[in-house]
């Protein structure tokens, strides 16, 4: 039998499977001989994606959602720190430049009561905001904890948690907050915060009851309960990590309406009052006279729908990133 030769070919020999040989190149040799899942396939040197992950890096490319983002930004930075962008007091009025336009110094006029439109609109994204995020969170956690162990335990607490929601379901939500908040007296934000999240719940609560009866009936919370996994454990570790995002998508979208449902509440009176600075309240005090003062009317209202549009595009663009039927 002749002995190898020292030569080596410059491609590889690969048996096939029936006793022959073909020639590799050496390129594609080494493809061959790649360890699978190595650094191109996600092996040891590349973090596993995940939902998540994709998610982010969808979001990263989606103009609508980085538009929308920096007008967030923007909006929360200046709700914390109005004074970066006006120097003025949203409650120093004069009555002698009432209903007057702009002026050096007050690009956007002065309303009926001779306070400073541009002051009072940038210190009404506070109000907006923090209503708006309080409400949202408020609204998230209560509903995503009643709907979650409705959907999780079923039977009774199922059952009558339902039936909850039906009847806050029926209630209408203007309706609601003018009997509701008609006999409130205090100036602060909290009362339509609580007003928001009492009727926002069901919502949030018919939504993550569906994700978590979906979730639970995968095979790995299957095959974790098989292993002794505690009900607290198999809610908490295995169902709602990949039931959230549905609560998640419609929380941010939702956060949006808050915001315009306050203004709607103030613009009603029922809202914010006076002395606080709200866009519902500018609004209110600026609609008799807009034919005389348009713009005492027009920056708050275009302030409004700015910052609506941004969060909506906000949930719109969340929602398809997480949504993998759009993948």
């Amino acid at each position: 039998m002749p002995e190898p030769s020292s030569y080596e070919p410059r491609g590889a020999i690969a048996g096939t499977g029936m006793g022959g040989a073909m020639d590799l190149a050496t390129g594609e040799a080494a493809t061959l001989e790649r360890v699978p899942g190595g650094p191109a396939g996600g092996g040891p040197d590349s973090k596993p994606r995940s939902l998540w992950s994709d998610a982010w890096r969808d979001l990263r490319r989606n103009p609508v959602f980085l538009l929308s983002a920096l007008v967030i930004l923007f909006l929360v930075v200046i709700s914390i720190w109005p004074s970066a962008i006006t120097s003025g007091n949203p409650l120093d009025c004069d009555l002698a430049k009432a209903q007057d336009g702009s002026a050096p110094g007050h690009p956007f006029g002065f309303d009926g009561q001779g306070c400073d439109v541009y002051t009072r609109t940038v210190y009404g994204a506070r109000t907006s905001v923090t209503v708006g995020v309080c409400a949202t969170l408020g609204v998230a956690l209560l509903g995503s904890v009643l709907g979650g162990l409705a959907g999780f335990f079923g039977g009774g607490w199922d059952a009558v948690l339902s039936r909850i929601t039906d009847v806050f379901f029926a209630i209408p939500v203007v309706l609601g907050g003018l009997v509701l908040l008609s006999v409130v007296t205090s100036n602060t934000v909290w009362p339509v915060v609580g007003f928001m999240v009492l009727l926002g719940w069901p919502q949030i609560s018919r939504i993550a009851r569906g994700s978590v009866i979906t979730a639970r009936q995968n095979d790995y919370v299957q095959a974790a309960r098989a292993l002794g996994a505690s009900p607290a454990r198999l809610l908490l570790r295995h169902i709602a990590p990949n039931a959230v995002a549905p609560v998640i998508v419609v929380a941010t979208i939702a956060l949006g309406t808050y915001i315009s449902l306050e203004a709607t509440l103030s613009y009603l009176g029922v809202g914010l009052k006076p002395p606080s600075v709200s866009w519902g309240i500018d609004i209110s005090a600026a609609s008799p006279y807009i034919r005389n003062a348009p713009h005492a009317l027009l920056w708050p209202s275009g302030a409004l729908a700015v910052t609506v549009l941004a969060f909506i595009m906000l949930g719109d663009a969340v929602r398809d990133a997480l949504d993998p039927k759009l993948r």
